[in-house]
């Protein structure tokens, strides 16, 4: 992810707990990704929350991808 992507993500133990959020906003990476994965159209979403950039939305795709490519996943042994 892009310094300026990754500046867009903050998490604050005062702001939803300490969730990942856009901005310092109370709106959490889940909830913009979770929209998306529902199938809300990224303009319906930026048109619901007005103070959403597209850069945002974006910010939360690469998010996403660099926890998942920091995923570790271990072959389980059977019969051993």
């Amino acid at each position: 992810m892009t310094d300026e992507l990754r500046n867009r993500i903050t998490a604050d133990p005062a702001v939803l707990v300490g969730k990942p959020v856009i901005r310092g906003m109370r709106i959490s990476v889940q909830q913009v990704l979770e929209a998306l994965a529902a199938g809300v159209p990224e303009a319906e979403l930026l048109a619901e929350y007005p103070f959403l950039e597209p850069d945002d939305i974006r910010a939360c795709h690469a998010y996403a991808a660099d926890l998942v490519a920091a995923e570790r996943v271990y072959p389980v042994r059977r019969g051993a």
